[in-house]
């Protein structure tokens, strides 16, 4: 006999089936024994005439037995069990915490240490059903717009941003990098010819945070565009990509959404508004100072709420942040060359993206690098490709965990990663 999943019983009424799956919850009667069964998909009620005393929590089991209606079963449908059979044995003395109770009582740090154990709690997993389902809307809403996916090398031979902030690997008698972003190569996909590129892909931050907010290692969701004519366009297509994503999540993850309590509303136009403003903004309605060229974290949760009131909007682009806080590419704004074409955007109080406008003139990224105190030389394989008739081009990233994180409400970035790598974690 076939498998079948849970979640695909409720067409099968009256008949026989097989089940697989993990023993979630024991209710021993006198004469009779409930047992729960989840699997990937959802939890069924098996009905067991007789005591089966070596079945024990988190078992890997299969049932076979008859499908039948019942009012008292959770969906309205048990298995009448004809046969079971133990597939994978337990060998625990104790759970490391229960995952059949409606939230787990352990610190997040334990839960994190039994990854593949809490895991199993639906709830958890749920989370990252709704991230696949982020990766697919990008790529979905990308392609459609004929963007090209490519996949670009991780271990380089210099910084992308000039900063510090990297990690270094022993590349056989050289020493190499972890890579920041692809910019670099992005960057070169669109003078290559393709135009419209984007990766999924690892970045790497060697930054000394230990917050709810950081990660040393995150998934980057990645965009470069050519022949644009302003970096506006680049907040066009990443709104463009969001009012698609909570339209793709509200209809693939429906059962996900619910189990988490989770609602997705139709995304309004999203203000844009200089960062110099948002200055004023903060010290005006909040007597809150900023640091110079940029806000602090204090001023993303008062500035979102400020924005929450007025636009009715959890989204807001900061937009012309100074040359001196944005990397050596970024094009500097026309009408203040003290400025940059760039922005980043904030959702619900976080920094989720950061784009702009790129540089494309040979000459002039040239001579940025150098007032940026680096050597032309060492970008020499990234400069050589602005030669060649580099188009005008821009591009963002997105933090696939932060977004994750703000769309669900979750308290912590490392709820929405699978096997976080932060200052104090390298396993599991």
């Amino acid at each position: 006999m076939k498998r079948t999943l849970i979640k695909d019983l409720k067409g099968l009424k009256e008949k026989e089936v097989l089940v697989k799956g993990w023993v979630y919850k024991i209710y021993e009667l006198p004469n009779v024994t409930f047992v729960k069964l989840r699997d990937s998909s959802g939890i069924i009620q098996v009905v067991l005439e007789e005591k089966y005393c070596e079945l024990k929590n988190e078992m890997s089991i299969q049932v076979t037995g008859s499908l039948v209606e019942s009012k008292k079963a959770p969906g309205g449908l048990e298995i009448l069990a004809t046969s079971i059979k133990i597939l994978g044995n337990t060998y625990y003395d104790i759970l490391p915490f229960e995952i059949n109770k409606k939230k787990i009582s352990a610190s997040l740090e334990t839960i994190l240490d039994n990854r593949a154990v809490s895991l199993r709690k639906p709830e958890l997993r749920a989370v990252f059903k709704i991230q696949q389902e982020i990766t697919n809307a990008f790529r979905e809403y990308l392609m459609s717009l004929e963007f090209t996916e490519i996949h670009t090398p991780k271990i380089i031979s210099s910084s992308t941003e000039g900063g510090s902030e990297m990690f270094t690997v022993n590349y056989f008698d050289r020493r190499a990098f972890l890579a920041q972003s692809p910019q670099f190569y992005k960057q070169m996909m669109v003078g290559a010819g393709f135009e419209r590129v984007f990766e999924v892909a690892p970045a790497y931050r060697a930054e000394l945070h230990n917050t709810y907010r950081h990660l040393n290692e995150y998934i980057s969701l990645d965009v470069e565009m050519g022949f644009i004519e302003s970096y506006e366009d680049l907040m066009e297509l990443e709104e463009g990509f969001l009012k698609h994503l909570f339209k793709h999540i509200n209809e693939k993850c429906e059962f996900e959404l619910k189990l988490l309590g989770t609602q997705l509303k139709e995304i309004k136009p999203i203000p844009r508004i200089p960062l110099a403003k948002v200055h004023e903004i903060l010290q005006q309605e909040f007597g809150k100072a900023s640091p110079p060229g940029n806000i602090d974290a204090e001023g993303e949760v008062l500035i979102s709420k400020w924005v929450k009131e007025k636009y009715d909007s959890d989204f807001i682009f900061l937009t012309k942040y100074p040359v001196s806080k944005r990397p050596m590419y970024a094009m500097p704004s026309p009408e203040d060359e003290t400025l940059t074409d760039s922005f980043d955007l904030i959702y619900k109080g976080l920094e989720i993206t950061t784009g702009g406008q790129r540089i494309h003139d040979y000459n002039m990224l040239k001579e940025n690098i150098i007032k940026f105190g680096l050597n032309p030389e060492d970008f020499k394989f990234y400069l050589d490709t602005f030669k060649y008739g580099m188009p005008p081009h821009g591009g963002l990233a997105i933090g696939l965990e932060r977004i994750t994180m703000k769309i669900l409400d979750l308290d912590n970035i490392r709820e929405a990663t699978l096997l976080p790598r932060d200052m104090k974690r390298l396993e599991p």
